[in-house]
């Protein structure tokens, strides 16, 4: 009997290890899936901004559609460093296809078939629009190239095997939307391209999104304090208006006239380029979440 147990669990662990390797295989969009499309720049600059992509890609100061990469991002499990997305064909993306980009920011995959780490927030990306993404890229496209290389990651084991990264998808990669019923479209907003919950939002062990604490703040992962609580509720922002949150969006400028600081100013300077309607779409979806 026992002889027999050993050689069915014998059998069942390949087949385990099978179904778990094919299960974690880096997902792609085929080109054909695709489709002609006229591509609408004004689109793509809009989704640019509220995607947020100068944050990390422009660095500090100069030109924010020189996106160079190099920003240091500090994690518990080893600084990301964010890479060149520019049109150069070498150091950047320029020598992509239209489905590698829309295979990166929806299904987290490399050109070269491999998961990137969701340091890269294509976990709130995967919410997107084809449509979007695909006037993205076709607005990255026409913007300066630049030759310089960004450093690599500093990961060490076990976390700089990518393939592990197929069971945080698994766990944690898709496109419905976190709060239903949330009005739109502001969900779209701050799901979606705004990623504001890459920061605000805690993460459980394996790095994933805790979605019972949505927006309830979490600890900063790259120092000291805490990313702040963003929901309706008395330790969060419960006591702004609609028109506060639009307003900080727009100046950086809280109703006490403290102003944004740190990554918060980064993302200022995004916000404050969309338009007025989109800002107080974001700010009744904050207003609209469950307090927290």
């Amino acid at each position: 009997m026992f002889k027999r147990l050993v050689k069915a669990a014998l059998a069942v662990v390949p087949l385990g290890a099978a179904a778990l390797y094919i299960a974690t295989m880096p997902a792609t969009v085929a080109p054909q899936e695709l489709g002609p499309r006229q591509v609408d720049l004004a689109r793509g600059e809009a989704v640019f901004w509220a995607s947020g992509c100068a944050s990390c890609h422009a660095g500090d100061g100069g030109d924010k559609r020189v996106l160079a990469g190099g920003v240091r991002l500090a994690s518990p499990y080893g600084v990301f460093v964010a890479p060149n997305i520019s049109p150069d064909p070498k150091a950047g993306i320029g020598g992509w296809s239209e489905a590698e980009f829309v295979t990166a920011m929806l299904k987290g995959t490399s050109p070269e078939g491999e998961h990137y780490y969701p340091a890269f927030p294509y976990g709130s990306y995967a919410k997107m629009t084809l449509g979007d993404v695909r006037d993205l890229w076709g607005y990255l496209q026409s913007l300066p190239p630049t030759d310089v290389v960004a450093p690599r990651n500093e990961l060490g084991f076990p976390f700089n095997i990518r393939r592990a990264v197929g069971l945080w998808k698994l766990l944690y990669l898709s496109p419905e939307p976190v709060i239903d019923g949330a009005p739109e479209p502001g969900r779209y907003l701050v799901e979606g391209p705004g990623h504001c919950a890459e920061c605000h939002t805690p993460r459980d062990l394996a790095g994933g999104l805790k979605t019972d604490q949505w927006m309830a703040g979490a600890p900063n992962p790259s120092g000291p304090g805490r990313i702040p609580n963003i929901t309706p509720s008395d330790s969060g922002i419960g006591s702004w208006t609609a028109e506060d949150i639009a307003y900080y969006l727009e100046s950086g400028f809280t109703p006490e006239f403290d102003s944004a600081g740190g990554s918060m100013a980064k993302v200022v300077d995004n916000t404050a380029r969309m338009t007025p309607q989109e800002r107080m779409a974001i700010a009744t979806y904050l207003k609209a979440i469950p307090p927290r």
